[in-house]
């Protein structure tokens, strides 16, 4: 009868331990999920106010690029969808003619079509800066329109990205350009604007 009672004794010492490793193990568990549930709402709050602003919206770090913030030469407009528009530097020729490109990176979750049928196109080309009304201070010629006009057309698939050549002709070196984007949307894209100088 002792005997039982020592091993009675013994096996409940023994699981002491035991239990409380399994309770401490227990409470990290419930710690980690606790903070996970934490990171969750945090990424779904988030994602929630973003559809409140709607996919057409830029989301970056730094200047917006709105009329009063253009972004600079070789700095990308990122849309809330995935979109990213890059203006290149303007590159100079020797006929005082400038080059630049447009790329288009399709990093939404669909095919995008970039001409649209919509207002305002989705590239403007013009001489002034940007939210300057009294762009007749500079002359400015769009050599290549047509060309920058019809690589809008194809469709752009997702994953892809497209480069639109832009040929211009100031009247005089240090023309301010500003060049606006409107990549149409079902719904709604706002406009990016860049700014650059010619010479």
């Amino acid at each position: 009868m002792d005997t039982e009672a020592t091993a009675a004794d013994t096996s409940a010492t023994d699981s002491s331990p035991a239990g409380s490793s399994r309770g401490s193990y227990g409470c990290s568990i419930a710690v980690i999920a606790f903070f996970v549930l934490i990171i969750l709402g945090a990424a779904a709050v988030t994602e929630f106010e973003k559809s409140l602003d709607g996919d057409g919206q830029m989301e970056q770090p730094g200047l917006s690029g709105s009329v009063s913030q253009p972004l600079g030469p070789g700095m990308t407009a990122r849309y809330e969808d995935g979109l990213w528009v890059t203006i290149s530097r303007p590159e100079p020729h020797g006929d005082g003619t400038y080059s630049l490109t447009v790329t288009f990176k399709n990093g939404t979750d669909e095919e995008l079509r970039l001409n649209g049928d919509s207002f305002p196109p989705p590239l403007v080309v013009r001489a002034g800066e940007s939210g300057d009304d009294d762009a007749s201070l500079y002359s400015l010629t769009w050599l290549n329109s047509e060309k920058s006009a019809a690589a809008l057309v194809p469709p752009l698939p997702e994953s892809q990205e497209r480069t639109v050549p832009v040929r211009l002709k100031p009247a005089r070196k240090g023309t301010p350009v500003t060049v606006e984007v409107t990549p149409p949307d079902a719904g709604y894209r706002e406009t990016s604007h860049f700014q650059v100088a010619l010479g």
